[in-house]
């Protein structure tokens, strides 16, 4: 059964713009991914700033997986952490009701 992610990033004030490009270099690099279904990527607005946000489906949790062993994953994890004001917040979605688009 498939699996959806959503991921909250708020940056450090002045980071935004290094946060996003850092944001940006995984969405082709994970879209090419087998188990990758979607990734998208968005800018948020809300009471306590702007920030980002991916929302991400996967086929299976072993495809999660698999993304997280990506070359590609790694390197952002190791870059990302420094330039966020707070840690990355991260739900994994199983549906319950849901319709695939």
């Amino acid at each position: 059964m498939s699996k959806t992610i959503i991921a909250r990033f708020q940056p450090k004030p002045g980071k935004e713009q290094q946060v996003e490009n850092t944001l940006r270099e995984m969405v082709p690099q994970t879209r090419r991914e087998p188990g990758c279904l979607r990734y998208d990527f968005f800018r948020t607005s809300d009471v306590s700033g702007g920030g980002f946000c991916l929302i991400e489906r996967y086929t299976d949790q072993a495809a999660i997986e698999a993304h997280r062993a990506t070359t590609h994953y790694i390197a952002y994890r190791a870059s990302i952490m420094d330039l966020l004001s707070a840690p990355i917040d991260v739900a994994i979605l199983e549906p319950l009701d849901s319709r695939d688009i």
